[in-house]
């Protein structure tokens, strides 16, 4: 009884949250519940290896009660609209090499970020946290379907406390 309360207490406390707050988010936040037992845990689909190619794994939900909230989360960057001074849209992975390598991470493990005013290139070869509005949307990509689009307000340095 206590665990099934204080995983309701989780899933509502966004909704709660005044729109001042900034959400700090893991990735394993963004996968549901009741289907963290389908992941392993960097957040990849447990996978079957007796098959053929492998392919961008469909699995898994996104939480949609995180619509809406501003988050913040850490992440690698994928440029992929910008110049070579600044970036405005890029998908974050959770990993170095997602997408990059075979097969990417599912769609709730990848978000697509927009980022209208521009990030600085330079700031964005290591571990970086984004920050802005979270939605649930499913955006496609050349590299991979996204689960989740933030419009970043900022960017921030990674710090693993």
């Amino acid at each position: 009884m206590k665990n099934k309360l204080l995983a309701f207490i989780l899933l509502i406390l966004p909704l709660f949250a005044h729109s001042d707050d900034v959400l700090k988010l893991d990735w394993l936040d963004l996968i549901p519940q009741q289907e963290r037992n389908q992941f392993d845990s960097m957040g990849m689909p447990k996978i079957d290896h007796n098959g053929g190619t492998m392919q961008q794994s469909l699995v898994g939900g996104v939480r949609q009660e995180l619509n809406g909230s501003m988050v913040k989360i850490p992440g690698f960057v994928i440029p992929l609209e910008g110049d070579d001074k600044m970036i405005t849209e890029f998908l974050l992975v959770p990993y170095f090499g997602a997408c990059i390598h075979v097969p990417p991470p599912p769609p709730n493990q990848i978000i697509y970020v927009k980022f209208e005013k521009g990030a600085p290139i330079q700031q964005l070869w290591d571990v970086i946290y984004i920050v802005g509005k979270l939605k649930t949307e499913t955006i496609n990509s050349e590299l991979a379907e996204t689960g989740y689009l933030i419009e970043g307000v900022r960017l921030e340095e990674y710090d693993d406390e």
